[in-house]
């Protein structure tokens, strides 16, 4: 039987028909013979079916201690910032501060007058004019006409000029050492990669979506955030940098051996305020936290009863907003970014059913090994945090594995 979400007079959210909690025991085992596996340290794991979610946490702080892993650990969210950032647009939306197809080099200057590239191999003085402005709902949608390259580093021109600016991070956890007015302002002088509104292309947006917010609010961009989302969702755990204590070690993975390297230590970027306080994939959070964003968008902007978007700015940011010539880049790489078949505003929507997820399905990776999404159909949210990149494809079994088996904890 296919369940669906009610919405009783205040926004908050309850299945219909009986009322189901899920049946964790494989789920356990499944996450368990991970870490047991060495896959990952520890992690952090949830589902949710609109009650009591089912929480699971294992293993350990640090592969080389002994400190376990907790409930509140706050981990890099990394791109699951990427739809947080997009609420707070569409709360300047709401507020008549911003509109979805405003030019937004009213609040960006460095962003007008831009030249376009005639292709992505051309050398950085072969351009064309644009043809028009880039607007707010390009970047909510990704196609501003710039982001990262889908190639291998150094390939062309264009990537050498977005490394050697730092635009983008150098494969450390140093990044970023700018604040955001110079970033904003290196990035103005690249030529776009493709005419505004013509492909997806990945990350580079949401980090200038985070700069337009902090500006056309008058505020920084996290105090935004606090104020505008965090507090009226119960959001204490969540922001841009932590304490040392509550962080795990952020591992990577040696290219060559596979082995587990350090990418960032407990006292390191993250448990500090950051220069740049970058809204594709700065944010650290807890699974409680997180699950009470997801919730809110579940309930159509409410949660405990206070409302914090429209229904209608829920439904914009959770259908899909891409033609089929804007999704080739983005489907290209089908494991990673174009399994859902669509993609709203800061974040995936299932558009065709190809694993156990229901269409209408939406939510997102984190590159630091973090995954989350919302089922309205089933009333599901599920939400699993580890400390160790997908980089790997053992950190990906490792969630699709969470996924098959949190999908199964529904019967």
């Amino acid at each position: 039987m296919t369940n669906t979400v009610n919405w009783d007079e205040t926004g908050n959210w309850t299945m219909a028909g009986p009322q189901r909690a899920p049946n964790p025991r494989r789920m356990r085992d499944v996450l368990a013979r991970h870490v047991e596996m060495g896959t990952v340290p520890g992690l952090v794991a949830l589902v949710d079916l609109g009650n009591q979610p089912h929480v699971e946490v294992m293993g350990r702080l640090h592969a080389d201690g002994d400190a376990p892993m907790r409930r509140d650990t706050a981990f890099r969210m990394a791109s699951l910032t990427k739809p947080v950032t997009a609420a707070a647009a569409m709360a300047l939306v709401e507020e008549c501060v911003l509109g979805l197809d405003d030019p937004v080099e009213t609040w960006l200057p460095e962003l007008a007058d831009r030249r376009v590239l005639t292709g992505i191999d051309a050398e950085l003085d072969d351009t064309v004019p644009v043809r028009r402005s880039i607007t707010v709902r390009d970047l909510l949608t990704l196609t501003p006409g710039f982001g990262l390259v889908l190639a291998p580093p150094d390939t062309y021109p264009i990537q050498r000029a977005v490394a050697e600016l730092g635009i983008t991070g150098d494969g450390t956890a140093a990044w970023p050492t700018i604040g955001q007015d110079e970033w904003l302002r290196r990035l103005g002088t690249l030529p776009l990669m493709c005419q505004p509104g013509d492909r997806w292309q990945y990350h580079i947006g949401s980090d200038v979506l985070g700069v337009l917010v902090s500006r056309a609010s008058g505020r920084p961009f996290g105090q935004f955030l606090r104020e505008r989302l965090f507090e009226p969702l119960g959001m204490v755990d969540t922001g841009f940098h932590t304490t040392e204590d509550r962080l795990p070690t952020s591992y990577a993975h040696d290219p060559v051996t596979g082995d587990l390297t350090v990418w960032d230590s407990p006292g390191g970027k993250y448990s500090r305020p950051p220069v740049f306080e970058a809204g594709g994939d700065g944010l650290v959070s807890t699974v409680d936290d997180y699950l009470a964003f997801l919730r809110m968008l579940l309930g159509m902007g409410v949660h405990r009863g206070v409302r914090v978007l429209s229904r209608a700015s829920v439904e914009l940011m959770t259908m899909d907003h891409l033609t089929p010539e804007q999704k080739v880049e983005k489907d290209l790489f089908g494991d990673h970014f174009g399994r859902h078949g669509g993609y709203g505003f800061g974040m995936a929507v299932r558009t065709h059913r190809r694993d156990l997820a229901s269409v209408g399905q939406f939510g997102w990776d984190g590159g630091l090994g973090t995954t989350a999404y919302a089922d309205p159909a089933e009333g599901l949210t599920g939400i699993l945090l580890t400390q160790t990149a997908l980089d790997s494809p053992a950190t990906a079994r490792l969630h699709r594995d969470f996924w098959t088996s949190a999908y199964q904890a529904l019967d």
